[in-house]
């Protein structure tokens, strides 16, 4: 069964919960095992959070959206903002490399280990689209 959403939300630390959760219920609806749901939240907050903070500099009156696109082998999330974006994007996925010194530099690390696919795509001044790709485990191979 396909099924696809989009869902955008102000750019507000108390939304990434929401946008944990809603990816949560998708992956449970394609029965993921419980350590993969929980991977999959890390991955979401990662990538909203990085909306929030990083694209937006926590300014509330922004928006991020996130479309969800399942399907009966994989979901995909496609989180976006059109926020400051990134420069350097090989820089931003090195471990421990944040604009923020009260942040460990860890999320896009966090997202490409527990994802089969991660892609980011982004320009400066016009923001940034972090793409998340979970495949059910009867779906992999080697190749992703």
């Amino acid at each position: 069964m396909n099924n696809r959403m989009t869902f955008t939300f102000q750019s507000i630390s108390e939304n990434v919960t929401i946008a944990r959760m809603l990816a949560s219920a998708l992956g449970a609806q394609l029965n993921f095992p419980l350590n993969e749901l929980e991977e999959l939240k890390v991955a979401v907050s990662e990538a909203v959070s990085n909306a929030i903070i990083h694209g937006y500099q926590n300014a509330p009156a922004e928006f991020v959206t996130m479309e969800i696109e399942t399907t009966s082998e994989k979901v995909m999330i496609l989180v976006s903002d059109s926020g400051c974006g990134i420069a350097d994007i090989d820089q931003a996925m090195q471990a421990s490399y944040s604009t923020d010194p009260e942040r460990m530099g860890l999320g896009f690390v966090f997202m490409k280990s527990f994802m089969d696919e991660l892609n980011v795509e982004s320009e400066v001044g016009k923001g940034t689209k972090v793409k998340l790709v979970k495949y059910l485990a009867s779906h992999r191979s080697s190749s992703h």
